[in-house]
């Protein structure tokens, strides 16, 4: 058995975790609108075609804020059509995931459906095939009153009242040659910035999101973030990045420490936006979103891998059917999040259904939860509060190679941790034992906390770390009560099984 020490102070903290930590993300890609948010046919959908099984599903999961409409497809989206009377809206080409796009499901049904699921909009502006002055108006559209043509519109689309959407993104992925109308970091800095100004004219109280790396791997990473904070600094309020964990190279051990990698990349970017602050003697603090995360690895993206040169409508793409192994190292990258809750501020689960989702559907019949929607649900639920920062004695290992093109990792604990100090006095605990093999026995020592008792236990874990949650077996993979969990004065004392997702909720006693 190995033996880890925790020490935590309730004085001792990184930060506040904004709401918005918690958001998700819906794209026209696949079957993650069509058939799976909405399905007007569907037995539970509403007058709307808004699938009750799925709302109730998502209400479980806890997202806060979720990204609309992309993603790829926002760098080819003419947001206007997908207003107005659907019989009337066109059919276009998506050229992003090589399929037919019906634009039955737009801007106003997307903000009906938050409202119904209790969900902030964040709304993404193409900075692709388009600019500033489609932005602006996008802005003008959703947040304007009355009075103009745009705001006039939507009230004749028949929604009288404001959106008043507050969080908008500046493009999509713009560094990445993969993006229509790929741009390099001074052209798009340039469109970002003119963009920003048009869109705060029209509405002044929204916040903005520019652009940073696709990946930590990117060639032109730190780059790029110098040369488009130099245009943008002034004018937004976050800089973005995006990961998806992977094991390509089927190695387990090395799978679950790559979370450690998010752990780099976040830290990288806020140094580089440091830096950028620091050259104009400022003291702004630029926030990051993390506006899309996941595990994501099997299923591609290439044309003649996805559909055999059709362009149909909403196909079954990039619908990754998720493992014990992989919640394991999603949950690791709950942890990452929650550990920087000092300066990401925003953050996406990309997808929230279908489509490399935690919720999946079968058309016309039942929804489900995948291995990966616990990880997110529990910390959704129990991560709202003051992160704290927790002094890990554990035993380490080595990582068998470069986990990406430029990182290796070495002395990677086996436990990964986060400590969440809520209202009344409670504290949140998530832990992954990444040891595949042996049981850990954890102390924790919850210093300045009055008298603890344990409210709630769970564990995840599966002997089969192939293990997956299917229609027909939805609850093959799922938390149980944790059991070998107790406190001793203010001492939490754990044994956790090897390979396994841990929360562990104490409230004053």
């Amino acid at each position: 058995m190995r033996h880890a020490k925790v020490l935590i102070d309730r004085d001792f903290v990184i930060g506040h975790t904004d709401p918005r930590l918690f958001g998700g993300f819906i794209e026209h890609l696949g079957r993650c609108v069509y058939g799976g948010i909405y399905e007007p046919d569907h037995p539970t959908a509403d007058e709307r075609g808004f699938r009750g099984d799925v709302l109730a599903l998502i209400k479980e999961l806890g997202p806060t804020v979720v990204r609309y409409p992309g993603g790829n497809f926002v760098s080819g989206y003419n947001w206007e059509d997908g207003v107005g009377p659907a019989e009337s809206r066109p059919s276009r080409l998506d050229l992003a995931w090589f399929s037919t796009e019906p634009n039955h499901f737009g801007t106003n049904e997307f903000i009906d459906w938050c409202r119904a699921a209790g969900l902030e909009p964040m709304l993404a502006v193409n900075l692709g095939t388009r600019g500033g002055d489609a932005a602006r108006n996008l802005v003008e559209y959703c947040n304007h009153p009355r009075g103009t043509a745009w705001s006039d519109l939507r009230r004749a689309h028949g929604w009288e009242q404001p959106h008043d959407v507050k969080l908008w993104c500046l493009g999509n992925e713009m560094d990445g040659p993969w993006q229509m109308e790929h741009k390099t970091a001074e052209v798009y800095g340039a469109i970002a910035r003119e963009a920003a100004k048009m869109m705060r004219s029209v509405d002044p109280t929204i916040k903005l999101v520019a652009c940073g790396s696709s990946a930590h791997n990117m060639p032109t990473f730190a780059r790029w973030e110098d040369t488009v904070l130099e245009h943008t600094f002034d004018h937004v309020d976050y800089i973005s990045l995006h990961t998806y964990l992977n094991n390509y190279r089927r190695d387990t051990a090395s799978f679950l420490a790559s979370p450690d990698l998010m752990d780099r990349f976040i830290e990288d970017v806020v140094a580089l936006a440091d830096a950028a602050a620091a050259k104009r003697r400022s003291d702004k603090r630029m926030m990051l979103s993390f506006d899309e995360w996941n595990v994501w690895y099997r299923t591609g993206r290439r044309r003649t891998d996805l559909l055999k040169g059709e362009w149909p409508v909403a196909p079954a793409i990039l619908e990754e059917v998720y493992t014990m192994e992989d919640a394991l190292a999603f949950g690791g990258a709950c942890i990452s999040l929650l550990n920087h809750a000092d300066r990401v501020k925003v953050a996406c689960l990309a997808q929230l259904v279908n489509v490399i989702a935690p919720i999946m559907t079968q058309k016309g019949g039942s929804a489900w939860r995948q291995t990966i929607f616990f990880p997110f649900a529990h910390m959704g639920r129990l991560g709202r509060g003051r992160v704290l920062r927790t002094q890990v004695e554990s035993e380490t290992y080595e990582t068998s190679g470069i986990l990406d093109k430029f990182f290796a990792l070495h002395n990677v604990p086996y436990l990964k941790m986060a400590a969440v100090a809520g209202d009344a006095g409670s504290l949140s605990l998530f832990i992954l034992n990444r040891d595949l093999q042996q049981e850990m026995e954890v102390s924790v020592e919850a210093r300045s906390f009055d008298r603890l008792s344990v409210r709630e236990a769970l564990e995840l874990r599966h002997h089969d770390l192939e293990a997956t949650n299917a229609e027909d077996a939805p609850e093959r993979v799922k938390p149980r009560p944790l059991h070998a969990v107790g406190m001793d004065a203010r001492r939490l004392l754990a044994t956790l099984k090897p390979a396994s997702w841990n929360v562990v909720h104490l409230a004053p006693s």
